[in-house]
């Protein structure tokens, strides 16, 4: 009996917010000067952050898993948009629980599926040479940077990691736990850390 009455509330619990998180974010997007479509869906609250100089654009029905009671597969958090950079979102993206950090530009093109816990860096955020690391300021000017491409129809599989500088090609296919340190030509599949061509889409 309390084990109904302790489902039946959290249904109804999840069911109240379920209208709170568009909205919601719509808002947070406003007043971080985001560009979007009306035809956002998300489920979960986010982090954004926008900077002054940062610029996001995102394009129709993009749809958003953010937190650990949406799309449950383990190592869950919010979904993450930190941009001091250009960030462009194209038309029915869909992501769960994915952090973009944003120091320069990325850019993901249309029909893309980003797979739960990934991560997409643009920069590596602190510079090689350790002498420079010393000081704060200097160590962030000089990390390298470099623009993330994500084009039409890729399908990136959780807990990926993609770095700075890569482009990955229309239609390709990024497995699982997989760290993209190159470019991904379009048409092929991709694994490992770091991943290597497994073979083409069919």
């Amino acid at each position: 009996m309390v084990s109904h009455i302790y489902k039946g509330i959290r249904k109804v619990t999840g069911l109240a917010l379920s209208y709170i998180y568009t909205p919601y974010t719509k808002l947070i997007f406003y007043l971080n000067g985001v560009k979007f479509s009306k035809h956002l869906s998300i489920n979960g609250f986010m982090k954004v952050f926008v900077t002054r100089r940062g610029q996001v654009t995102i394009g129709k029905k993009l749809l958003i898993n953010s937190g650990h009671n949406h799309n449950i597969i383990g190592r869950q958090q919010k979904t993450i948009f930190w941009v001091e950079g250009k960030l462009i979102i194209g038309n029915n993206v869909g992501m769960s629980s994915v952090a973009i950090i944003c120091n320069h530009d990325i850019e993901i093109g249309n029909d893309v599926t980003i797979g739960g816990n990934t991560v997409i860096y643009d920069t590596d955020f602190h510079s090689l040479d350790s002498t420079i690391r010393i000081d704060k300021s200097k160590d962030k000017t000089n990390a390298k940077k470099g623009k993330v491409t994500i084009k039409n129809r890729v399908f990136i599989g959780a807990h990926s990691t993609i770095l700075k500088g890569v482009t990955i090609g229309e239609n390709s296919i990024i497995g699982a736990c997989s760290v993209i340190t190159k470019d991904i030509p379009a048409n092929e599949i991709w694994a490992g850390n770091p991943a290597k061509f497994i073979k083409r889409v069919k």
